[in-house]
This record gives C-alpha cells, sequence and structure tokens, in this order.
C-alpha cells in the first residue's frame, strides 16, 4: 500500500475533495477517487470525511492508496488484430465467435486474456486490475472496439460515450425490404420482463435507445443497412431492428428461426471514431467485413 500526503493550499481552498484528489494524478479518476472515500483510505487531518467535503487551507489529506485487486483471469497468447496501439489506447478488431470479458463458463479465450498477454503494461482500472474494456461487442458481432490502458485513458473514452462523441457504425444484413433509405429509431430499452436473458423495448426500467440507420442495398428478402449508435445499450441494434420489424439475419436470440446460413447475427462493427485521450486528435479506423459476412451478400446479389 502506497501513501501520498497533500497540504490544501489558498487557491485550492473549497474544492471538493474527490476534484482536488482526482487532480494530483492523471491516473486518479474521480470516480475511483470517490471509491477510496467510501473505503476509508482518505482522511483529512486524521478524519474520514465524504466525497463532497470542501477543502480548506492547511487541511492534511492523506491517502493510502490500496493494492489493485488480482482477477482470476490468466494470460493467453492470441492471435489478435490490432489496428492501433500506443501507451494510452488499443483499438482491436474482434473475430465473430469472440467472447470480451470473462465469466462464468468464459474464463478463457476471451479477448481480455489475449489483451493481458499483449499488453503488459494495462494498468487497473477503478482498482481493479483488469484491461480496460470501455464498451462492449456481443459474441457473435465482428469489428472494432477501443480499450483504454490506463484510468486516465478509460475517463476521457468513457466520457466521450457518455457524450455521445464517439463514432461508431456497423453493417448489417436484415429480414425483410425496408422501403424507406433512412430512418431513426428512438425507443427506450431495458430487460425483458418475460426473458431476463433478452432486452427488449420498454418503458420500464430503460434507458434512452437511439439508433440511425440508411439502407445499402437491398434484395428480394433481405436489407443491407449501416446503422450509427448514439447510445450504446446492450442488443441495441438487434432490440431495435427487431421492434420496427425487421430483425438481424441470423439472430438466434431475436431473430426468425428460418435465417440466412451465417454463424450468429449479421452485424459487423465497421467504424470507430474517438478523440485521442491525451493528443486530443480525432482517430477515425474502419474494418472490412469478415468473409463470412462477405459470402452471403455475394449470394444475396447472385439470387437477386
Amino acid at each position: 500500500m502506497e501513501q501520498f500526503t497533500f497540504v490544501v493550499t489558498e487557491k485550492e481552498e473549497n474544492e471538493r475533495i474527490d476534484k482536488f484528489l482526482a487532480n494530483k494524478d492523471e491516473n486518479w479518476s474521480r470516480t475511483l477517487v470517490q471509491n477510496w472515500i467510501k473505503d476509508g483510505v482518505v482522511s483529512v487531518n486524521e478524519k474520514s470525511v465524504k466525497a463532497n467535503y470542501k477543502c480548506q487551507i492547511g487541511d492534511v489529506i492523506t491517502v493510502s492508496v490500496p493494492e489493485p485487486e488480482e482477477l482470476d483471469v490468466k494470460p493467453e497468447p492470441m492471435e489478435l488484430d490490432i489496428y492501433y496501439e500506443d501507451e494510452d489506447v488499443i483499438v482491436v478488431n474482434k473475430p465473430r465467435g469472440m467472447v470480451v470479458h470473462p465469466a462464468p463458463g468464459h474464463t478463457s479465450g476471451t479477448l481480455v486474456n489475449g489483451l493481458l498477454y499483449h499488453c503488459k503494461d494495462l494498468s487497473g482500472i477503478n482498482g481493479v486490475l483488469r484491461p480496460g474494456i470501455v464498451h462492449r461487442i456481443d459474441k457473435d458481432t465482428s469489428g472494432l472496439l477501443m480499450v483504454a490502458k490506463n484510468d486516465y485513458a478509460h475517463e476521457s473514452l468513457a466520457n466521450q460515450l457518455m457524450e455521445k462523441r464517439v463514432e461508431r457504425r456497423y453493417k448489417a444484413i436484415v429480414h425483410g425490404v425496408i422501403p424507406h433509405d433512412h430512418a431513426t429509431i428512438d425507443a427506450p430499452i431495458g430487460r425483458d420482463p418475460k426473458d431476463r436473458q433478452k432486452m427488449t423495448v420498454t418503458k420500464t426500467n430503460s434507458k434512452e435507445a437511439v439508433t440511425h440507420f440508411h439502407v445499402l442495398e437491398r434484395f428480394s428478402d433481405y436489407t443491407y443497412i449501416e446503422c450509427r449508435l448514439e447510445t450504446g445499450r446492450t442488443h441495441q441494434i438487434r432490440v431495435h431492428m427487431k421492434y420496427i420489424g425487421f430483425p438481424l439475419a441470423g439472430d438466434p436470440k431475436y431473430g426468425p428461426k428460418k435465417t440466412l446460413p451465417i454463424h450468429g447475427q449479421a452485424l459487423h462493427a465497421g467504424v470507430l471514431g474517438f478523440e485521442h485521450p491525451r493528443t486530443k486528435e480525432f482517430l477515425k479506423f474502419e474494418a472490412s467485413l469478415p468473409e463470412e459476412f462477405e459470402k452471403i451478400l455475394q449470394m444475396l446479389r447472385n439470387d437477386r
């Protein structure tokens, strides 16, 4: 356990303690500091305080930084398709069929296992040693994912997602022929009360969800579209497209049983754009369609 001591100056008077400490080290996020305060590892003049405590001149603030908890996830060598990497961020192209995070029944072979092996410099996120997965992609969805290498990058990327400043575009094949060229689906998503494994459009315990899409190509029974996510709810595109009557092809959870010969939903996270946490430059990446997806499109074109 490492200990840090700070004395509040005149300039810092009346500053909230969580903000005060978050400014002392770029890897200390306000969320992390608030967790420390709750856990009692932060003291002011040898007394514990709340996160909204206003600093006074001469206050002696002590932080006993706890050791990050080790997660029982083993690094595994695997071929990762890395599109970009520096000291703060990795952009990786996830193949279809790979789980992002370890979970019961999926403790190995996940993207996190591969990242732990690949990156020796991944720091703890909010006090837990795990790669900074900022957003996820479903197991059977392929495409681009950004990963933070430190708390500073994690907070920046998470804030950009929250403020809807990250560009995320997906290619999808859906059942049915969509008559209009583009549309916006603005419908809140929450857990399906009839099936807890599913999400659904509902007003009960739900969160705002907005998907924009436009048609790229029409076939006799299917449509090829591009979706732009404004929010990032679990299964958002899959739930929204089902909601308007055009479920994703191959989707075992939300689509019809009779579908295209594809393993899982025909969905690919093809474009990812975000502001680099440190340089503030807007970075944009594009991953071409997986071979399986291309073959399905070719089959549909030949059947027209």
